[in-house]
């Protein structure tokens, strides 16, 4: 239980803390576009889509906010939430199978098995090339 509690803290920081790092590797950072990133080539194909201006509420506006601004209160509680479900459930302990035990045998029983299984099959017959 302790490590499914671990897991979740940890998801949820890792969750928070790897949206601005992300963005900034991307591009956006807190002084604009970054140069020759994928940020200006993604905002390039969207002014070229709208015929020279990006959209106020797009996708490339949104993430130069985020970029610039951080992440407000709530989408914070919401990645952390988010981040602490799917690190709790990775911290979660696997389940043993659940087939019954075998039954205990007797040694003659096992050694027969284990004869037999040693055994490699017989080839049928007729199959066996004949030379001429």
């Amino acid at each position: 239980m302790m490590k499914q509690a671990a897991f979740a803290v940890v998801g949820g920081v890792v969750a928070v803390a790897a949206v601005p790092v992300a963005l900034g590797a991307a591009g956006f950072t807190g002084a604009g576009i970054a140069a020759s990133s994928l940020a200006a080539k993604m905002m390039s194909a969207a002014a070229v889509a709208n015929g020279g201006g990006v959209a106020a509420g797009s996708l490339v506006a949104t993430l130069q906010s985020v970029g610039a601004a951080g992440l407000c209160t709530s989408t914070k509680v919401l990645l952390a939430s988010l981040g602490s479900g799917l690190g709790a459930y990775l911290g979660k302990p696997k389940k043993e199978s659940s087939s019954p035990p075998a039954e205990p045998r007797a040694e003659g029983e096992q050694q027969e098995e284990t004869e037999s299984q040693a055994e490699p099959p017989n080839p049928p017959v007729g199959s066996e090339k004949h030379e001429k």
